[in-house]
């Protein structure tokens, strides 16, 4: 199963791989379109965190606290970032390789290795609280509410552990189909739930306290014949607006699901391994091959399709002021116009691309490179 994820993992990274030679000098990333700049977006620091993924399928993505930017890189590094000027409140080096990250929660740093080894690191200085075993590699944040934490690991399985000691508490076996994309789920944590997306297109409430399902839900169902054309992984952290949560599948749908009950409210087909946005009334999605969609939060209205960057191996969407940000594998930060999604901003991050989630802190944007770099961007 590891090898199969693993396997796919390489395809979908290399964008058209799954082609001859020849169909793969027809089909080919969009070349980039001119257009007239409405939104002027620049860097207001930048921060070397390690080496980067380099040539790791990694995406650890940097995560925040109300004042402090947490980020790591995959040979072990552990960083605390002032969010205004990018300074270093305290590096660590856990000498291992770290495979999921960044979590930050109940004063907790937190990150998983590819041996399945969860750290978590006092928020203050960076020292080791505790650490915990899990079944595999952890390919995701760990997320906490202070009493549990709860770590995805790459057989589909998840697990929640005590916030306080590291103790396992309880697990749930996601029944990972044969084939599937290379990368977990991150989980919602509330006070008193756990709600947590899975290779198998199921969307499952928990109760936090012992691990007994409050309900589950199909954001999507496998279809054809294939155990490719039948993957609907919810790869992308699912999103909680109010009492609603938004979830988006690979060769599935994006959908609407109340909290309370688990209840379907609204569903549109489309293909994601990212987590949506939000913003105003409207949820953005990355979708299949690079198109960027929006629809409307209440009922799940198709709005716009912005398909330019086709093949260009796009991240999930964010929030920039007013505006919605995607990057490319190339290094480029593009900005939309959340109203009809025409291209408002444009600038070069670093020409080794951009594989991890956009972080928006405020009114800036955390972007990490592949190089390792962090920088922070705002619209001026």
């Amino acid at each position: 199963m590891k090898k199969l994820s693993l396997l796919f993992g390489v395809l979908l990274l290399s964008g058209c791989s799954w082609f001859s030679d020849e169909e793969d000098a027809a089909i080919t990333p969009a070349e980039l379109v001119d257009f007239n700049s409405e939104v002027s977006v620049k860097r207001s620091w930048s921060k070397k965190v390690g080496s980067g993924t380099k040539n790791y399928l990694v995406s650890l993505r940097p995560t925040a606290s109300s004042d402090t930017i947490f980020a790591a890189d995959y040979e072990g590094q552990v960083m605390a970032l002032n969010p205004s000027n990018g300074q270093t409140n305290w590096q660590v080096d856990l000498e291992t390789m770290i495979s999921g990250g960044v979590g930050y929660g109940a004063s907790m740093v937190m990150v998983g290795t590819i041996e399945g080894v969860v750290y978590a690191l006092d928020a203050s200085d960076g020292s080791v609280i505790w650490t915990s075993q899990v079944s595999s590699e952890v390919l995701s944040s760990p997320k906490t509410n202070g009493k549990i934490v709860v770590v995805h690991s790459i057989d589909n399985q998840m697990v929640a552990l005590d916030a306080e000691t590291g103790e396992e508490l309880w697990k749930h076996d996601g029944d990972a189909p044969i084939l599937s994309v290379r990368g977990t789920s991150e989980s919602i944590v509330t006070s008193n739930m756990v709600i947590s997306g899975f290779d198998s297109g199921k969307l499952i409430a928990f109760n936090g306290d012992n691990g007994s399902i409050i309900w589950e839900t199909r954001v999507a169902l496998p279809k054809g014949k294939t155990e490719l054309e039948r993957m609907v992984d919810i790869d992308g952290e699912p999103l909680l607006v109010g009492d609603v949560i938004y979830a988006a599948s690979y060769q599935g749908r994006i959908g609407a699901v109340s909290r309370g009950t688990g209840r379907n409210l609204w569903s549109q087909d489309t293909s994601s391994h990212h987590a949506p946005a939000h913003r105003a009334g409207q949820i953005f999605v990355s979708g299949g091959e690079d198109a960027i969609q929006a629809f409307r939060a209440g009922n799940g209205q198709a709005i716009w399709t912005n398909d330019q960057l086709f093949l260009r191996r796009i991240t999930g969407p964010a929030v920039l002021g007013g505006t919605i940000a995607v990057a490319d594998a190339e290094g480029y930060l593009h900005l939309l116009d959340p109203a009809d999604g025409h291209f408002v901003g444009r600038i070069k991050v670093d020409g080794s691309g951009v594989g991890a989630p956009l972080l928006s802190v405020g009114d800036s944007l955390i972007v990490q490179a592949n190089n390792g770099s962090l920088s922070a961007y705002k619209i001026q």
